[in-house]
């Protein structure tokens, strides 16, 4: 708490009232602990969307800066993709064997995907997807040892658990073995306290040294986000991926791309590694791939996927991975993305809305760092800008609750604003929201809640 302690927790903004739903509370008596934070902290009992707003069962509608952690990317309901699924409902929904929709979507994904890969798995989330890549690496390398990064995420589950690069895995032991973490090229946070570009990368640097005295020399990936999403949208400088790729040729290791939340448009490229000019040997994709459905997946070359054991038959198989269902929503989620130009929009409105954003720097004393490309945009908080010490946890959620008051549904993690509308975000629904956060700010300045 700050030295004003006359502020106490209680003369915070209070959450919306949704008692007069009962679905919440009746919903608590019979779900388990463990949700997600958004959905405790808002309380909000959803009836329906469109586009990129949400309403709910009061009838109030939201401007939705959250798009599902990044799933949303068409928006609500598009009718491309209501008419698809609805379509594929009546014919088929569920089994592996091959379809119409499976083949096209691989087809125009390797047509879309970087350089030579141009062969996919599916699955159905996140951590599958790339403990998929994991096993993929060790059967091509035949080692078995992985690099990944403070402030990475690539899921929850036990495979990936040791590749989380934070406190998250904390009391969530044993760890698998051979799972070792660097530090990522978060320069406004850098561990090192140097300075980009003078430090010549020094955490590229530390990462050689680090497999030279810490590791077995039997490296079979680096995995890295190309921008780390949990940790606050944090994009490294330019120059770190192709920097990581060469270590990991130096190591005889392949390149894991962690690109669930990056791909697809998000970044303003179809894929985040294309600002980079790199082609990652795996990469993993999902979220927004399937417009909201749950799907996820790896794409990588002939080559590399023909390694066994991966490739024997039913050995990387997934019972849900390309069901029917799925595939029609990759498909049209892909067809839409291209059809409707939502790659360039997610880049013209995303720097348009950036540009406005680093404005606000200046403006208010507890906005540390504006950074983002395309539509996938962090705002760092802070209680103070020389110090950069993090916003306070009554700051954040004095913010999150001020964000509801204003009909607007922000994800707010690790003291960071993380706006990540879907890709069909119009200019005048940009600056809705910019001007919903502004007065927001105004609140948080004038009551000096930033400091709690």
């Amino acid at each position: 708490m700050s030295a004003d302690a006359s502020r106490s927790p209680s003369r915070l903004p209070d959450p919306p009232d949704n008692r007069s739903n009962p679905l919440f509370e009746e919903e608590q008596l019979y779900i388990a602990p463990g949700s997600q934070s958004i959905s405790l902290n808002s309380r909000l009992v959803i009836d329906h969307g469109e586009g990129v707003f949400l309403t709910d069962a009061t009838g109030r509608t939201f401007l939705d800066f959250f798009s599902g952690v990044t799933v949303g990317s068409l928006g609500h309901c598009h009718p491309k993709y209501v008419s698809a699924l609805t379509e594929q409902l009546q014919k088929v929904t569920f089994g592996s064997f091959t379809t119409a929709p499976r083949v096209r979507f691989m087809k125009a994904l390797s047509e879309v995907a970087p350089g030579n890969l141009r062969r996919t798995h599916l699955y159905s989330g996140g951590s599958e997807a790339v403990e998929a890549a994991m096993r993929l690496a060790k059967a091509y390398t035949k080692k078995f040892e992985f690099i990944g990064f403070w402030g990475g995420f690539h899921g929850k589950t036990g495979g990936v658990l040791g590749m989380i690069g934070d406190h998250f895995k904390h009391q969530r032991g044993p760890l698998p073995p051979g799972v070792y973490s660097v530090p990522y090229a978060n320069c406004y946070r850098c561990p090192f306290q140097a300075s980009h570009p003078s430090c010549s990368f020094l955490c590229i640097d530390f990462l050689r040294k680090f497999i030279r005295h810490n590791t077995s020399g039997s490296i079979a990936a680096i995995v890295v986000e190309p921008i780390q999403g949990t940790a606050g949208n944090v994009i490294p400088p330019s120059g770190f991926l192709k920097a990581l790729a060469e270590v990991a040729r130096e190591a005889e290791a392949l390149l894991i791309t962690d690109e669930i939340i990056t791909g697809f448009g998000r970044t303003g490229k179809m894929f985040c590694v294309e600002h980079e000019g790199i082609v990652p040997d795996i990469m993993t994709i999902g979220k927004g791939m399937g417009g909201g459905f749950p799907v996820s997946g790896l794409i990588s070359t002939d080559e590399i996927v023909s390694a066994k054991p991966f490739s024997i038959p039913s050995a990387s198989s997934s019972s849900y991975g390309g069901n029917p269902l799925a595939a029609a929503a990759c498909l049209v989620t892909l067809e839409t993305i291209l059809e409707e130009k939502l790659v360039e929009n997610s880049r013209s409105v995303g720097e348009w809305l950036l540009e406005q954003l680093r404005e606000l720097e200046n403006r208010y004393p507890f906005v540390g760092q504006v950074r983002g490309r395309g539509l996938m945009i962090g705002v760092e908080l802070v209680r103070d800008k020389k110090s950069k010490e993090p916003f306070s946890g009554q700051g954040t959620k004095a913010l999150f609750q001020l964000a509801l008051k204003e009909k607007m549904i922000l994800m707010i993690t690790n003291s960071v604003i993380r706006i990540n509308p879907a890709l069909i975000l119009s200019r005048e629904e940009a600056n809705l929201g910019l001007e919903k956060l502004k007065k927001i700010f105004d609140t948080l300045e004038k009551d000096r809640l930033y400091r709690e």
